[in-house]
């Protein structure tokens, strides 16, 4: 019989899973950590669309280093939007010459829910209809109202889900037109 030559057991390395368990847990932690002071906003995505009501196309990028921008993502069959229509109009005449742009972005409405809307709640501020949501969900549009700040360097400084009441605005508002614009990195 020939000598068979028995080799030691295959040993494998244990592979050390906590370094893999780490690497969520360290992800997570860097996405809700707050942002150190100073540190930038993020940009807010352009809004390019035809004024429901004007002849003409409202780009947000042109409001960079002039104005802060109120975008209000609403919709003739939200409750809410119609509560607080007044309110935002009247936020709007406030600050029409006060280098505020406030825009109703009309989601999932036709032109004609939308037209019939603004006219009911006497909305005078500029309206550009979102069909689909498409414009909304690049903003974190989740339901509405939405309302989101954009300040005049074109970060995003404020985003609200559900009712913004016109008090709650001009306190976030009035700090952002007190604060020059810097140079856009």
């Amino acid at each position: 019989m020939a000598a068979t030559r028995l080799l030691p057991p295959i040993v494998r390395p244990r592979r050390r899973r906590l370094p893999q368990l780490l690497v969520p847990v360290v992800a997570l932690a860097v996405l809700v950590a707050p942002a150190p002071a100073g540190a930038a906003a993020p940009a807010a995505p352009p809004l390019a669309a035809r004024l429901l009501d004007e002849d003409r196309e409202f780009d947000s990028r042109a409001l960079i280093g002039k104005k802060v921008l109120v975008l209000r993502f609403q919709g003739s069959w939200c409750k809410t939007c119609t509560a607080q229509a007044p309110g935002i109009q009247r936020l709007a005449e406030k600050y029409r010459d006060r280098d505020v742009e406030v825009i109703g972005v009309h989601v999932n409405d036709t032109a004609a829910e939308a037209r019939a809307w603004r006219k009911r709640y006497k909305q005078t501020y500029g309206a550009v209809l979102d069909p689909g949501a498409r414009m909304a969900t690049r903003f974190g549009f989740k339901l509405a109202p939405y309302t989101v700040l954009i300040d005049k360097r074109g970060e995003v400084v404020k985003r609200i889900t559900g009712a913004a009441d016109e008090a709650r605005l001009i306190k976030i508002i009035d700090p952002l037109l007190a604060k020059q614009p810097s140079p856009a990195h």
